[in-house]
């Protein structure tokens, strides 16, 4: 199957996590850019708040789409050790790299945040989003820095995702749940309709109104 767009592909993720709507513990978090659009779809129907989760995919020189690690919020950062030794790339180079991300990454927080607070994670459930996956590598990270707020579970949700991606982060998350898990996979792209950039002010737009899925006591 092919998703019309994000959109599409959120309002399609959500209905797969009907059993979570309505439930007071549960917030949504999307990665950026392109998780957004996909976790504000996601929280509309499960009527939970929606926040970011900032992490930055390590891309490799020269190969800027190929992932070599990922950095999250929280200081974690993962790399993907047999990638960088058979590409024998420097580990100065990949320190560089790291530097450059964390500086996107604190950029990212001051514009997508605007000075508010981070949704509380602490015993709840917590549905991290993106819009596809791929190696996995910066869902990994979100997941590993994750943990250390200590939420009660977090289920990993996306439209569509390369099998073995899933399986494996099967083992990190407590859930993974995808709606698609074509094979060949070869890139998330290939199934959208509609795979635009998400642009950073319609990040920052669909946060500042995302408090109206709240569920009202």
């Amino acid at each position: 199957m092919r998703f019309q767009d994000r959109i599409h592909a959120g309002q399609l993720l959500g209905a797969r996590l009907d059993p979570f709507a309505g439930k007071p513990d549960v917030v949504v978090l999307g990665l950026p850019r392109g998780g957004i659009p996909v976790a504000n779809e996601v929280a509309a129907r499960l009527k939970a708040p929606l926040d970011v989760f900032l992490v930055r995919k390590l891309g490799v020189p020269g190969h800027p789409e190929l992932a070599m690690g990922a950095i999250a919020e929280g200081g974690i950062q993962v790399l993907s050790r047999e990638l960088i030794r058979d590409l024998a790339i420097p580990q100065p180079l990949v320190e560089r790299v790291a530097v450059r991300e964390r500086l996107e990454l604190d950029r990212r927080d001051v514009l997508y945040r605007g000075g508010r607070p981070a949704v509380a994670v602490r015993d709840r459930t917590v549905i991290i989003v993106d819009d596809g996956l791929a190696t996995g590598s910066t869902m990994q990270a979100a997941i590993l820095a994750l943990r250390q707020q200590k939420p009660a579970r977090i289920i990993v949700a996306v439209p569509v995702g390369a099998r073995e991606t899933c399986e494996a982060l099967s083992r990190s998350a407590d859930e993974v749940v995808c709606v698609a898990t074509p094979e060949p996979f070869n890139a998330v792209g290939l199934w959208y309709e509609d795979f635009a950039q998400t642009s950073d002010e319609e990040v920052r737009r669909l946060l500042e109104s995302g408090d109206r899925h709240c569920v009202r006591s």
